[in-house]
């Protein structure tokens, strides 16, 4: 491949000859990436129409903070997918504001059924929502992200896979301090002879011989 006036790889198209950086996007690729724009979309969206029916402030700051944080990285991801060049600044790191510790064990709750009227919206109806959203765009992020051709998209993607997660963790953990979202434990003696039913490899493997070599 030859190198670009701004340094950048010039892609070939065997047909067309070279691909400008406004097409470099393979026919997979858009598709992918289409659904996780459109999942942002979507995941921004709910947060709008769920911030009014926020009773907790401290939800309302998890939401307010990853709001921004998201609408940020939706805006870098469709500027670098139009023009197949660099966003106008890199992707940031989200910083949680939750303790790492998880409250593990299990209480009596209510059965959980839908709702049958919109005033029956809760805290912990819109933590999960805004947790499942989290979840889904990490996953679609990792699908796109996986055979992404743009080397640009496809960084851009990837730096957004941790954000994701710490998002969903942080929404995690506020479920799990106020018993909406709990953890069971196993026994001691089941947990430890799963943890203990790895070991780690000693020494350099045998490799079988390649007539390659």
């Amino acid at each position: 491949m030859t190198q670009n006036q701004f340094g950048g790889e010039m892609h070939q198209n065997m047909h067309t000859g070279t691909v400008p950086p406004t097409m470099n996007h393979g026919g997979h690729e858009l598709f992918d990436v289409h659904e996780v724009l459109s999942s942002a979309i979507a995941g921004l969206n709910l947060a709008m129409i769920l911030r009014p029916h926020v009773k907790d402030p401290e939800l309302l700051d998890i939401l307010d903070r990853q709001y921004r944080f998201a609408l940020d990285e939706y805006n870098i991801t469709v500027e670098c997918f139009k023009t197949g060049q660099d966003p106008s600044h890199p992707t940031g790191s989200y910083k949680m504001k939750q303790s790492n510790d998880f409250i593990y064990g299990m209480k009596q709750s209510q059965p959980k059924k839908p709702m049958q009227n919109s005033n029956e919206i809760t805290d912990e109806m819109i933590s999960g929502y805004l947790l499942g959203s989290a979840k889904a765009n990490a996953t679609g992020k990792t699908a796109a992200a996986l055979e992404t051709c743009n080397p640009v998209v496809r960084r851009v993607l990837q730096d957004s896979i941790p954000n994701c997660i710490e998002m969903a963790y942080e929404l995690a953990l506020y479920q799990n301090k106020h018993h909406y979202y709990q953890v069971p434990q196993l026994a001691q003696q089941d947990m430890q002879q799963i943890v203990n039913s790895y070991a780690s490899a000693q020494g350099q493997p045998a490799l079988p011989p390649n007539p390659l070599q």
